[in-house]
């Protein structure tokens, strides 16, 4: 007798556990039951199509070869039976049986399964903040707000919208709206935007954004919509002051969906997410679950933590579909905390701890370094990417990686995350064999350069600081000698004006005079990306200085206003 499978969810993971188990078993009975009127949604494209980037929305539901992935799609192409606007009001475990209702007709009935799947998302978080309510004020989590807000910039009828989150949903819908001609604020509550990154980083993609017209305002909340006639017309945030605005996206997080569960007595972790086995089992051996509805360990901290990405709930669909047909032979162990986003011409993408994070998780003797480059050689184009590593101090275990800038951010993220599922040391990272040829990356990648900046400290062969440690050190009043061995053309193109003086690389030795005579005073040198400055360092060690540093990332990673 066939075996009869249901999965509650047809956006990632359960239209991926439904196609694995159908390759696996082509005699089961596989339903998938929808609530919405969508299945298979790429829902990290909404941004993109809102944007403009392409206009038909069935480009999100639809194959590689353009066939939508609609009921119909999943009857005839792999048997499946997949019914949509149909809500799941609760679970009989005792019976294994599901009551469901037909949000058109209203109808229950009731269906039998041997084994079930929940694969039934998040909710976007919508705090209940006066005026949250009134019409033009929209979340960016399912394809009807998609379609929703895509004829929102297409009327051309807003002109001022507020995002609400700084956060990688809110920041590609930031761009997106940009796209459109619309005038847009984003308000974080937070001192940053991406919180996944250390605040330097993110910096640099604030500045990114506002260079780009964009208005960010961080360290506040809203506290209120302010509304005519039902509809938006500003926003109040933290002391008073209102954005005035015709539209509003709230991009604050999401919650795992776990009332079903809850509701079948099912086991549920401290995030809200449903708890599940390393086969993606729940409490009851017949009841598996995947997505964003779960749970997972994050390989690093080994915490149990919410990770609603759509990779990754595709990835546990499939294990999902393994376990159920053959009997848990499959292990989904865990997550790293891998994202990436694009904004404007720039890209963010981060994988494993901030440094923030892994003080928070209690990884407080750690080493950190920042390295900026070109993506690869100037003849070629290069453009710049700005790395920052974090180790262990008393190992040297790669703990996480963050990257930004205009060139290939995507291609050093992934090989830093590789490193951290593979549980690399930075000594077994410093000579990696990678495809080299100029078109695509430096003689020795920018991974890897980073990684010898990282060494080169652990090692005592540098010593570096962070430019949000320099900063700090001037707000103290403190004055250490800061040097800048670039030329002088490129002195007057772009500089700090922070009292620096310029002394060029190559006219170090002939200037002697101009540097401090105390040997063991505070020196900081630096460049464009700290290449020079590192060489610099070498030169003043070796003349006596017993307390050089060097800016780490240089200019390019310098955070802060700028002179020029």
């Amino acid at each position: 007798m066939a075996a009869k499978y249901i999965i509650i969810g047809g956006s990632a993971a359960g239209p991926k556990t439904a196609s694995k188990i159908r390759r696996m078993d082509q005699e089961a009975e596989i339903t998938i039951i929808q609530k919405g009127k969508y299945l298979s949604m790429a829902s990290c494209g909404y941004p993109y199509f809102v944007g403009g980037v392409f206009d038909n929305p069935n480009q999100l539901i639809s194959t590689p070869t353009g066939v939508p992935r609609d009921p119909g799609y999943f009857s005839k192409v792999k048997a499946i039976k997949a019914i949509v606007e149909t809500e799941v009001v609760s679970i009989e475990r005792d019976s294994k049986s599901i009551t469901v209702r037909d949000l058109k007709s209203g109808k229950d009935s009731v269906m039998a399964y041997d084994k079930l799947v929940l694969a039934v998302g998040a909710n976007p978080v919508k705090p209940p903040i006066p005026g949250i309510d009134l019409e033009g004020i929209d979340t960016l989590q399912s394809m009807e707000d998609a379609v929703k807000l895509k004829e929102v910039a297409i009327r051309k009828n807003v002109k001022k919208a507020v995002v609400v989150g700084g956060g990688l949903i809110g920041i590609e819908t930031c761009e997106a709206f940009q796209l459109a001609g619309i005038e847009i604020t984003v308000i974080e509550m937070q001192d940053q935007i991406l919180p996944f990154m250390d605040w330097e980083m993110a910096k640099l993609v604030e500045n990114h954004m506002v260079s780009k017209g964009v208005k960010v305002i961080t360290k506040k909340g809203v506290t209120k919509f302010l509304g005519e006639n039902g509809k938006i017309t500003g926003v109040e945030i933290t002391g008073g002051e209102i954005i005035p605005c015709d539209h509003a996206v709230f991009s604050i997080g999401v919650r795992p969906n776990s009332k079903l569960a809850i509701d079948a007595g099912l086991k549920v972790g401290d995030s809200g997410g449903i708890s599940v086995n390393r086969f993606m089992q729940t409490s009851d051996p017949s009841i598996y679950a995947a997505g964003d509805c779960v749970e997972v360990t994050n390989l690093i901290t080994h915490n149990k933590q919410h990770w609603p990405m759509g990779d990754a709930a595709n990835l546990q669909g499939r294990v999902v579909a393994q376990n159920i047909v053959c009997g848990n032979i499959e292990e989904y162990n865990g997550i790293i905390g891998t994202g990436i986003c694009k904004v404007f011409e720039f890209t963010a993408g981060a994988t494993g701890l901030s440094q923030k994070m892994a003080k928070n998780e209690g990884f407080h003797n750690i080493i950190t370094a920042i390295h900026s480059a070109p993506d690869k050689p100037g003849f070629m184009g290069g453009k710049p990417v700005i790395i920052k590593l974090i180790a262990a101090k008393s190992t040297g275990k790669l703990l996480g990686m963050q990257s930004v800038g205009l060139g290939d951010v995507s291609k050093r993220v992934a090989m830093a995350a590789m490193a951290l599922h593979g549980r690399m040391c930075i000594s077994e990272m410093v000579n990696l064999d990678m495809p080299y040829a100029p078109p695509f990356s430096p003689a020795i990648d920018n991974l890897i350069a980073a990684v010898h900046v990282l060494e080169n400290k652990w090692q005592h062969n540098m010593s570096g600081i962070s430019s949000v440690e320099l900063k700090e050190k001037l707000d103290r009043g403190e004055k250490p000698f800061l040097l800048d061995v670039r030329g002088p053309e490129e002195f007057e193109q772009m500089r700090l004006g922070i009292g620096e003086v310029l002394i060029p690389l190559g006219a170090i030795r002939d200037n002697i005079h101009k540097l401090p005579k105390d040997k063991d005073a505070e020196i900081i040198t630096y460049c464009k990306i700290s290449l020079r400055g590192y060489e610099n360092s070498s030169i003043l060690n070796a003349m006596g200085y017993t307390n050089v540093k060097v800016l780490e990332g240089g200019i390019i990673a310098w955070p802060y206003e700028r002179e020029l």
